[in-house]
């Protein structure tokens, strides 16, 4: 095979800068797809979780009833007739249906399922019972499936998709670091092997560990995570082997924010229609339903699931084991191309130039034989592999104890004068009260988010006690203090009222309040995103203008998101859009700069670090959309030293408590962004910058996806 020789340019073109214009195309190319993989990212979060209401939820009906008429034109369902109540009471328990009611004669009966879906739950047996109120029917609550205290708000499904299927993208990519193929017979047999691995891991960190489910699922659910994992696995390795580096990102949005969106973990049914026909075919809407169907249903209706699972795993896994097999039929072809290259090189010149590399890239590709590079890798892979897993095992520990089982510590709460109704409430929920003089002192301090709710006792005898939440202040606070309360008012033989109070009222699109954290998500892995994809492309973490390249890049990426979050997706208030605008600029730039400053001093172990610190680390430690209360304390504490803690704090309060109690997290991200961008600036314009190894860049080149675990 004859080698062509390339002219490769003299030295004085490349000083003359005729190599510059290349070098900017790639930097406009790395700051466009950055931009694109953080609107993708937006879109995707937000508008898949802003609204957990039912829609055509399978409901279940037997006999005929006004209230199911009544209750259906406040939420979606889709009624299901059911001949008698024993057929009904069989379907929830088989988690067919999100509920089912009953007409009786002189009393009818609802049925909820809890497990089905904890959100659900909570809009549709208050619907109903409103309903039935109004219409003077007697009904009475039957309760199917109940949540076991270690998953009190059925969080854990969700949360273990989180380590099974984003656990399994990264281990394809750490496997690429080490091993700088994407192309080999060995994949398909080592890749489903570290997936079982990993299965037998969070299953039992999940569980004996740390105590999500009962022991006596732990073997039901084995298999379900170990082919959610393979499924994963190699549809990631797929990708990445048929399209090379750029299947790098391509897989990360596939797998995160398209899957992630998809999943439904918190009940399919509360996904909009577009998103949960979209995830029918996906594997994270199916492995959600396969695990919670084995996890609360004894495993029934999982033959959907199933079928798509191991369609998936099969039909990528014939894509990985095909590709590998045509690079080992390449292998002899690329060894003579190497040769007739090292023959035809002048004696003065034994190295390869970069036209020889354009040349030989397909080749290179190839590689030799995928026995002798199974022997030549062996050390790699084992250590990849083992990074994954530990990876892996740290996703599935650090989520899972932070949120599987969220309850309440010191909730912040007022009170004007003193009650039985607040001392036989604080038994079941854990208060940090505050006494005030009177009611409009509590509203105020409302305002100023210094308490999440209050109880204004009843001034005269007969009158109701007055319990106020506040909708914006966490998904969760509102509802667990209206149930605790409620309890408390039965226990003391006291009426109850429960009132509304927000500075800021909530838009429709995010009755729940939790945009403002969906919406931080993509922001946070923007600013590592891009930091990698110009390091990969560049070939270096710092040079000449970085920080001023940053800086323009996280602008217009927080300006991008802001239009989305306010104007197409809804979520925010309009009239807060020139103030959000800058707090997603700076949290991008914040962490741009901080994960610059790390993968300049420490390479690409550096970008890991980072990447666990802000992560699996970070995010957990941040509070969400329930807030800092409903944290354990291990990630109480940790999280006012890292950005995500910090960053949500500055959005919610801005957008919905007119910017009160934002000062210390403030200070926080400005003093990151303070030291941070001294760095980098420092590193650009007065220390020589130090080329990046081929591991550093092909490393960072996988890292710039890897920061989407989050979503």
């Amino acid at each position: 095979m004859a080698v062509r020789p390339v002219d490769q340019g003299s030295s004085e073109d490349v000083v003359a800068g005729k190599h510059k214009p290349a070098l900017a195309t790639l930097v406009a190319v790395a700051l466009l797809a950055g931009l694109v993989a953080t609107v993708i990212m937006v879109v995707t979060t937000v508008s898949s979780r802003q609204l957990l209401v039912p829609r055509n939820a399978p409901f279940g009906m037997v006999g005929s009833s006004q209230v199911v008429a009544e209750a259906q034109t406040k939420v979606g369902l889709d009624i299901i007739a059911y001949p008698n109540q024993s057929a009904a009471m069989q379907a929830a328990e088989h988690g067919a249906v999100y509920g089912a009611y009953v007409a009786g004669q002189s009393s009818d009966t609802l049925i909820v399922v809890p497990s089905r879906s904890f959100f659900a739950w909570t809009e549709i047996e208050p619907v109903f019972l409103a309903a039935a109120h109004g219409l003077h029917q007697p009904v009475t609550v039957q309760t199917v499936k109940p949540l076991p205290a270690s998953d009190n708000i059925g969080a854990v499904v969700s949360i273990l998709l989180v380590p099974l299927l984003v656990g399994s993208y990264l281990c394809t990519l750490v496997v690429f670091i080490f091993t700088k193929t994407a192309r080999a017979r060995w994949r398909w047999l080592i890749l489903p092997g570290f997936a079982i691995v990993g299965a037998v891991l969070t299953d039992l960190i999940a569980g004996p560990l740390i105590g999500a489910y009962s022991g006596s699922h732990f073997w039901p659910l084995l298999p379900c995570f170990a082919l959610a994992g393979i499924a994963v696995v190699l549809t990631s390795a797929a990708i990445q082997a048929m399209l090379g580096p750029p299947g790098m990102l391509l897989a990360f949005l596939f797998i995160v924010p398209l899957n992630g969106g998809a999943a439904g973990g918190l009940g399919v049914y509360l996904l909009p229609v577009y998103w949960r026909n979209i995830g029918v075919t996906l594997p994270s809407q199916n492995a959600g339903t396969l695990i919670s169907s084995v996890l609360y249903f004894g495993g029934n209706g999982i033959s959907t699931a199933l079928v798509v699972l191991f369609a998936w795993a099969i039909a990528a896994g014939a894509v990985v084991w095909h590709l590998g097999r045509t690079r080992a039929a390449r292998a002899p072809a690329a060894a003579d191309a190497r040769r007739e290259l090292a023959e035809a090189r002048p004696p003065g010149n034994p190295s390869p130039g970069p036209g020889d590399e354009i040349l030989l890239q397909d080749a290179l590709d190839a590689g030799p034989t995928d026995l002798s590079v199974l022997d030549r890798l062996k050390r790699p892979i084992v250590i990849a592999l083992l990074t994954g897993l530990v990876i892996e095992c740290v996703i599935g520990a650090t989520n899972l104890t932070a949120g599987h089982q969220p309850v309440a510590t010191n909730l912040p709460f007022g009170v004007t004068g003193s009650s039985p109704m607040l001392t036989a409430a604080e038994k079941n929920i854990s208060l940090a009260v505050t006494h005030y003089p009177n009611e409009s002192a509590v509203t105020t301090a409302i305002d100023q988010f210094k308490i999440w709710g209050a109880l204004i006792p009843a001034s005269k005898a007969g009158s109701p006690n007055t319990l106020i939440v506040v909708p914006s202040s966490s998904d969760l606070a509102p509802l667990d203090l209206a149930v605790r309360f409620e309890q408390a008012a039965k226990i003391t033989g006291q009426p109850l009222k429960v009132q509304e109070h927000a500075p800021v009222a909530l838009p429709a699109k995010d009755p729940f309040g939790l945009v403002p954290y969906l919406g931080m998500l993509p922001l946070l892995v923007c600013g590592f995103m891009i930091v990698n994809l110009l390091a990969s492309t560049t070939g270096q973490a710092t040079r000449r203008w970085r920080a001023a390249t940053l800086a323009g890049y996280a602008i217009i990426a927080g300006l991008a998101s802001d239009l989305i979050l306010t104007y197409w997706l809804q979520g925010f208030p309009s009239d807060k859009f020139w103030i959000v605008w800058p707090i997603c600029s700076l949290l991008i730039l914040v962490i741009a700069f901080v994960s610059t400053v790390f993968m300049r001093l420490l390479g690409i172990a550096g970008s890991v670090l980072w990447l666990i610190l802000l992560f699996f680390f970070g995010n957990p430690s941040s509070g969400g959309a329930s807030g800092v209360p409903y944290l354990p304390a291990f990630w109480r504490d940790i999280g006012p030293f890292l950005p995500p803690r910090n960053g949500i704090i500055l959005l919610h309060q801005t957008i919905y408590f007119n910017g009160h109690g934002t000062t210390q997290a403030l200070i926080i991200l400005l003093a990151y962004l303070i030291v941070a961008g001294a760095i980098v600036v420092f590193l650009d314009w007065f220390h020589p910058a130090r080329p990046q190894s081929d591991e550093d860049a092909q490393g960072g080149a996988a890292l710039a996806g890897a920061g989407g675990v989050v979503t």
